[in-house]
């Protein structure tokens, strides 16, 4: 394993596992990214996927808000996206710019012979993804131990929902039709997804992520029924296989978030579905959601992103909510965003959300 210099801040590590601290931990999904004039400086020309392949533009991009919030924030997550395993099973996908990822051969039904090869191809998760890898090691460097990084990626269902719909989708036609129609086909892709996530997180821990998220963005397209068959299993199978793989790799276990986007009704069964941390979105109120999870698991989020429009007075109204809601912060909660920061956000007005959150959790 790489050498990298101790960390300095280890207050969100603390939290994950579980231990009382003097104010929560922050940090906020999609950091990184576009409503930094600074990203568009250093990602130039290159494409989005390109931005993701190169160590050294994906290792500047995630230091970016670390640099520009020093001291605010408690953590880094890597400059990466979850449509690399797909692209490592041998699909190709696009960043399309104003429209977002793109397939342009999706897989059609089981017939289709991409889906035959994506089942029968031996997927080498380390060659394919290994400029993942070496930005990690990268980041590391750069970071000499300010705060943790976190590695992640996609979560089964969300990926097949890319994998069938060609991308984005608001109907979920494809599918729908794919989980219902070919319900065995789909599990078995299902399987295959979950064994190399298993694979890609324990590599990231490898090359030096010390904490890890599972993004599950497409939740909420399942009713709670579907939901426990063609989600919860998976998300299950990564919980359960990461530790093992580690151990076996002779590497420290990390803590592991879960962020089921928009499953709210499945909120009781990801507290006990083995990750360390659940990942909670607006819909959901703290501290009912205290209340279901009984300090089993740490909660994380909840702001809706959407407030960072609305200027100062809205967000320290929202921030107030969040941190009586959550109970004050010392315990069992990582202050965060409910999704991913979204575009044409004042990095300010991001910056005054993280300053009010220190404020009104001093000890």
């Amino acid at each position: 394993m790489p050498e990298f210099e101790p960390l300095k801040n280890d207050l969100l590590l603390r939290t994950a596992w579980g231990k009382t601290v003097q104010r929560p931990p922050i940090w906020v999904m999609r950091q990184a990214g576009r409503y930094l004039p600074e990203y568009h400086e250093a990602k130039g020309d290159h494409d989005f996927f390109e931005c993701c392949r190169s160590p050294e533009i994906a290792s500047t991009l995630t230091l970016q808000p670390i640099e520009r919030f020093e001291g605010l924030i408690d953590a880094a997550i890597i400059f990466s996206d979850i449509l690399v395993i797909p692209q490592a099973m041998g699909m190709t996908v696009e960043m399309v710019d104003k429209k977002g990822p793109h397939f342009p051969d999706p897989l059609k039904t089981p017939e289709d012979e991409q889906y035959k090869q994506i089942m029968a191809r031996e997927v080498d998760v380390r060659k394919e993804l290994d400029y993942v890898y070496k930005a990690i090691t990268l980041t590391r460097q750069k970071l000499k131990g300010r705060v943790p990084l976190f590695g992640f990626c996609g979560a089964p269902w969300t990926l097949l929902c890319y994998m069938v719909e060609g991308g984005g989708s608001k109907l979920f036609i494809q599918s729908k039709t794919w989980v219902f129609k070919y319900a065995a086909e789909s599990k078995a892709l299902l399987q295959k997804i979950a064994e190399l996530c298993v694979e890609y997180l324990a590599y990231q821990v490898e090359a030096g992520a010390q904490i890890v998220q599972v993004f599950d963005s497409w939740a909420a397209e399942l009713s709670p029924a579907s939901f426990q068959q063609l989600s919860l299993p998976y998300l299950r199978y990564i919980a359960a296989n990461l530790p093992k793989k580690l151990d076996e790799m002779k590497l420290e276990r990390v803590p592991m978030v879960v962020f089921a986007k928009g499953a709210w009704y499945a909120l009781d069964d990801l507290c006990d579905s083995g990750y360390q941390v659940v990942g909670l979105d607006w819909l959901q109120d703290p501290a009912e959601a205290m209340k279901v999870a009984k300090g089993r698991v740490v909660l994380q989020g909840n702001a809706d992103p959407g407030v960072l429009y609305g200027g100062k007075e809205a967000i320290t109204s929202v921030v107030e909510q969040m941190v009586q809601g959550f109970g004050g912060g010392k315990k069992g909660w990582i202050a965060n965003l409910g999704h991913g920061i979204t575009p044409f956000v004042k990095p300010d007005d991001l910056k005054f959300f993280f300053q009010e959150i220190h404020r009104l959790t001093k000890s």
